[in-house]
């Protein structure tokens, strides 16, 4: 009878979700184990842009690929901000408000900031209605994937309510006007003018975060969030508001932040951006001294975080694309070995809209644009990538991770370690540079993971900017 009940329920809401068209009411009706810490150990991370993913640019586009994104072993979604955009200030495509724009075809290009929020409980309609988000959800659920929704803390748009019913909400200056947010180290302005700066010492205001965030958890049924520029809200506003959260249900939280105390215990994050590493990713591809560099940030990273500190790895994200280059304009040809080292590391891989098909291009900000889907290279590598994530336990990096130690081939152009967890060892060995080389063999009789070949040679022959993953269980 148990099983019977059990189809009967899984039957219900596979028809649910053939039924579904656009704008139809539905609650997310599937039942999927609350997020833990052994889902985060294998999780690959995806970052979705919605009004960029799709032609459409709506979440029922985006839902219809859900399923697809198994295959590369995506485990938690993250929806770039989902509210509504104000109108006032809104900023468009090199920077000016587009108000001011005079062609009218223009002006209505300029669909804003994602950041510049005028309704946190709101979605916005560009990308669809309520319903079409539930569905999204469901779909997620019912492919065992959780979904953090992108939140911004720190600031809101111009035409939120609170700007005239609680200015008090906002920073003001000397002559009680509300300002955008201040740069600290400076005292000057950050360039933001399309938002508001939150202040932090109005604890009415604090309630009122709080409130919105678990209207998302209560009624949404997400799975938690990742927070703007996290490290510019006070850290005990973190400690209070997600042990509230997560007294309603499992949730996990992402900072946009390095600062190590932000993960410090169970009512903070689970996962921090691994900064440095990005930054060094960028410098590995023009540097003759990659594997130097990449010894150096992971030796600083292992003194100043704690073994259960999780850092998020990536080759792009929102920003990276849009303001600083698409992979290979910043990485070049080595952009395939350092998404694997992306994947090898410690720590939770990322992948950002269009990098599985080889996004070309830096995707506008403010107004519409879509990746490509077509799959060439990088689809292939990041799914060989994500099945041995997902599945070895020697590349664990959630808050009992593997091992991580260093080889020494004495050749300064080839980076090898091993990921160990128990028995199971993975040894990375990559060549930073334009000339082949050969070194020896750091994990003899180990297979290669792509070919699943025995490596029984006593040398390792490497391509120019090529890798090696051996597999040892």
């Amino acid at each position: 009878m148990k099983k019977l009940n059990i189809f009967l329920c899984l039957l219900f809401i596979s028809m649910q979700s053939c039924n579904y068209k656009s704008g139809e009411s539905i609650q997310d009706t599937t039942l999927i184990d609350p997020i833990t810490n052994e889902v985060i150990e294998t999780s690959v991370l995806y970052e979705v842009n919605i009004r960029q993913y799709s032609k459409e640019g709506t979440f029922s586009a985006f839902s219809k690929d859900i399923p697809g994104l198994k295959t590369l072993g995506v485990k938690i979604i993250w929806l770039m901000p989902i509210f509504p955009i104000s109108e006032t200030k809104r900023k468009a495509t090199g920077g000016e408000f587009a108000n001011l724009i005079q062609d009218p075809f223009v002006r209505d290009r300029m669909l804003g900031s994602y950041y510049a929020v005028s309704d946190y409980t709101k979605v916005n309609t560009e990308f669809g209605s309520i319903e079409d988000f539930r569905h999204l959800i469901n779909e997620a659920h019912k492919n065992d994937m959780y979904v953090i929704l992108d939140w911004v803390p720190n600031h809101t748009g111009w035409d939120h309510s609170w700007i005239t019913s609680n200015p008090e909400y906002y920073t003001q200056d000397k002559n009680g006007n509300i300002i955008d947010p201040i740069n600290p180290d400076t005292g000057e302005s950050w360039g933001w003018q399309d938002v508001a700066d939150l202040d932090y010492t109005n604890y009415e205001m604090r309630d009122q975060m709080l409130s919105d965030m678990k209207y998302w958890v209560e009624k949404e049924n997400i799975d938690g969030f990742r927070c703007d520029v996290a490290g510019a809200v006070p850290l005990d506003f973190w400690e209070s508001t997600i042990k509230e959260l997560r007294s309603k249900k499992s949730l996990f939280m992402l900072a946009e932040a390095h600062e190590s105390e932000l993960v410090k215990g169970s009512h903070l994050f689970d996962m921090v951006y691994g900064w440095d590493r990005h930054h060094t990713f960028n410098k590995m591809a023009k540097s003759e001294k990659a594997p130097e560099l990449w010894r150096e940030s992971i030796g600083k990273d292992l003194s100043r975080y704690e073994v259960d500190d999780i850092l998020m790895n990536f080759v792009t994200n929102h920003d990276e694309n849009s303001w600083n280059g698409t992979v290979r304009e910043r990485l070049s040809d080595a952009s395939e070995v350092l998404t694997a080292l992306s994947f090898l590391a410690p720590g939770m891989p990322l992948i950002y809209s269009g990098q599985e098909y080889d996004l070309d291009h830096r995707l506008l900000f403010f107004e519409k644009d879509q990746i490509p889907k077509e799959k060439k290279l990088m689809w292939p590598l990041l799914e060989n990538l994500a099945k041995l994530k997902n599945n070895n336990p020697a590349l664990n990096g959630g808050k009992n991770p593997a091992m991580y130690e260093n080889i020494d081939l004495t050749n300064s152009k080839v980076l090898a370690f091993n990921r160990v967890k128990n028995k199971n060892k993975v040894t990375f060995v990559a060549n930073f540079s334009n000339s082949a080389q050969a070194v020896n063999n750091p994990s003899f009789g180990s297979k290669d993971y792509i070919t699943n070949i025995p490596e029984n040679d006593n040398i390792l022959n490497l391509s120019p900017w090529s890798f090696r993953i051996l597999i040892k269980n």
